[in-house]
């Protein structure tokens, strides 16, 4: 296994603790919100080869998976992703109209979909997936929120939450459940409000799971996790944020069928338990090593992760890449995700 160095990115809502305390380093107060492991051009990561940092695209090509260690102290925005041929299309148009591709109003910054599953490693708590019209009518009703209720029971998903987007005043949140109102604390008269009791509010226990998939509707809002996707970064907002927001297009690529249970606890066999992926490209696993595992040899490239123990090399935090055709033996005591994909 080579070693990566990745790159952290301080976004506004990341936790000031998480990720320095598990790399084992000082916080700054500076907020660290993800950890990147791959090769996107966002935050390309170095890789440890011949006692030299190059690289990692050098060796690995553009890899087809990103992984990340996520730590939000704060709500991340009500969004959703595309599919493969939205994306294509949207960055075709965004280059046609030579919009830079750091440019803050972008949408599409590559040309590639980006389902993606998040792994919790502390209590996580999200936004996930379109309930059932019958169960958010109540819970809307519940809240005093008749109008709301009446609109989503006449019209349906798709058009209540563009109706939402249209509205002036917001509704009483007297009755409204403690994540709702802590939602609107933090955004006060954001129009997404409405449109976030439509979604499964979800408390993950560590090491449960959420997989997304293209056009699934949601909104983190707090904890720390393990993100693996399709390396991309498209990202179409719609609330809950001070970056760049785009109703019309979130709702053009949006999935508004019903996801009847987002949560999913992985398949254990022995050490090693596989998360059900939203896509066949994407493959996780997590492996529980005690004394010693073998990883068998694989077509892919693969990132491994520690956020546990010690294995080998690697400690919390940080990650080897582990190249086509290798077979590895993983030492030493804790957990490890072991993470591929494809395009």
């Amino acid at each position: 296994m080579h070693l990566l160095r990745g790159a952290i990115r301080h976004y506004d809502w990341g936790d000031v603790n998480f990720i320095p305390s598990l790399l084992g380093q000082s916080a700054t107060g500076e907020p660290c919100a993800e950890l990147w492991f791959g090769t996107h051009h966002g935050a390309p990561s170095e890789v440890f080869i011949d006692g030299a940092w190059i690289a990692l695209e050098k060796v690995s090509g553009d890899l087809a998976v990103l992984v990340k260690v996520l730590a939000s102290a704060r709500p991340l925005s009500l969004q959703t992703h595309p599919t493969r041929a939205q994306a294509a299309r949207g960055y075709a148009r965004e280059n046609e109209a030579g919009l830079p591709v750091d440019h803050p109003t972008r949408l599409y910054r590559d040309p590639h979909d980006k389902p993606e599953m998040l792994i919790a490693l502390t209590q996580f708590e999200a936004l996930c997936g379109f309930r059932s019209t019958q169960q958010s009518v109540a819970d809307l009703s519940s809240y005093g929120w008749h109008h709301e209720a009446a609109v989503l029971e006449v019209q349906g998903i798709e058009n209540y939450v563009r109706w939402c987007f249209d509205a002036d005043l917001m509704p009483s949140l007297e009755k409204c459940p403690q994540w709702l109102c802590d939602l609107a604390l933090a955004y006060p008269n954001d129009k997404a409000l409405r449109v976030a009791p439509l979604l499964h509010h979800v408390v993950l226990q560590p090491m449960q799971a959420i997989a997304l998939h293209a056009g699934n509707v949601h909104a983190y809002l707090r904890g720390a996790a393990v993100e693996v996707m399709s390396s991309s970064d498209n990202v179409i907002r719609a609330g809950f944020t001070s970056k760049h927001i785009d109703v019309a297009e979130l709702i053009s690529v949006a999935d508004f069928s019903v996801v009847e249970e987002p949560v999913q606890t992985p398949l254990s066999k022995g050490a090693v338990s596989v998360y059900e992926s939203p896509v066949d490209e994407l493959l996780v696993e997590r492996i529980d090593v005690n004394g010693t595992h073998e990883l068998p040899s694989s077509d892919r490239h693969r990132i491994v992760l520690c956020t546990e123990g010690s294995v080998g090399e690697l400690t919390p935090g940080h990650a080897a890449l582990v190249t086509p055709g290798r077979h590895e033996v993983l030492e030493g005591r804790g957990i490890v995700f072991v993470c591929a994909g494809t395009r």
